[in-house]
């Protein structure tokens, strides 16, 4: 097979989610729909939060970054594949393929440190109540959340550069709508043990401990409340925590299934369609998740569509 080397490679093909002609103006509404409510949808729940003075606890603090995220992570990717199919090209700039594999690996790490950090907010208010504002205060929760931006930048960066390093063959066709990094390390035709190595350790590390921490989370959790006496205390205990559960079980629910599909089957293409529910899907369900299961997410809600609505 030819090789070729990473300096005179200019682009990647990008074959998307079907090779059918027919099926590519559904595929582009379908995505630009998904795209619209997730940008509306998550810059509703930012814009509640900030207007409401009740909100400015480290639990929406979270929930605001997270839905910026969100917004982050299907920017790097849903743009580009509307753009491709609009005007029928499958190209994407080995610099653009790079920078997508950068960032989409920035955000999909924080994501996992921001649902950790909302854990612990819920394990802290839930079994230690009467130290929840001295443990929880702003210094710790920016400082959270700058050094989990931190890891996550340097862990992208590291293994973009490692990609930098690969050469590759004639073939540079990526069976997917955006470029991921397991898909363009198997293009490489140079040695990828080093590759392959960091990818693992990196998921097992930067997914693990995350979801170690929730589970720990809980389970502390879990135990405080039944201990209450009141079934009063006890609902409004878990309805704090229901609609961080269901976000925590969609993301990490769909990434264990993308994985489970790629191990089952051979086809790459199916592997990519699955990978729609954690790299889309989910970004577009958060906001609903939380303004419906979430009471003062939906009177701020309603306070802010109401003076959007009816402005003084």
């Amino acid at each position: 097979m030819k090789y070729r080397n990473q300096t005179t490679i200019s682009e990647f093909l990008l074959l998307g989610l079907t090779d059918d002609p027919a099926l590519q103006p559904l595929i582009f509404s379908l995505f630009l729909s998904m795209y619209l409510v997730t940008i509306l949808g998550n810059l509703l729940i930012i814009l509640a939060i900030y207007s409401d003075s009740h909100l400015h606890t480290p639990m929406y603090f979270f929930l605001s970054n997270l839905s910026f995220n969100d917004i982050c992570l299907s920017t790097t990717t849903v743009p580009k594949m509307l753009v491709n199919i609009q005007s029928q090209d499958q190209s994407i700039s080995y610099t653009g393929c790079l920078s997508q594999v950068c960032f989409v690996l920035v955000f999909t790490i924080l994501e996992n440190f921001l649902l950790a950090g909302m854990a612990f907010d819920r394990y802290v208010a839930i079994c230690h109540p009467l130290r929840y504002t001295a443990i929880m205060n702003p210094r710790l929760y920016v400082s959270l959340l700058q050094s989990s931006l931190l890891i996550s930048t340097m862990d992208a960066f590291l293994h973009t550069l490692l990609v930098l390093r690969l050469s590759f063959c004639t073939d540079l066709e990526i069976p997917h709508f955006f470029c991921e990094l397991a898909e363009v390390i198997e293009l490489a035709c140079s040695d990828t043990l080093i590759n392959n190595i960091l990818v693992f350790v990196a998921a097992c590390v930067f997914a693990g401990f995350p979801l170690s921490g929730i589970i720990f989370s809980y389970i502390h959790i879990v135990s405080s409340v039944l201990r209450m006496p009141s079934s009063e205390g006890k609902h409004k205990a878990f309805s704090t925590c229901g609609s961080h559960l269901s976000v925590v079980f969609l993301f990490y629910g769909t990434g264990f299934g993308v994985y489970i599909s790629s191990a089952v089957t051979d086809s790459p293409r199916k592997t990519a369609v699955a990978s729609v529910m954690y790299s889309v899907v989910t970004q577009m369900l958060n906001p609903f998740i939380y303004s419906l299961r979430n009471r003062d997410m939906k009177e701020a809600l309603r306070k802010l569509i109401g003076r959007i609505a009816f402005p003084p």
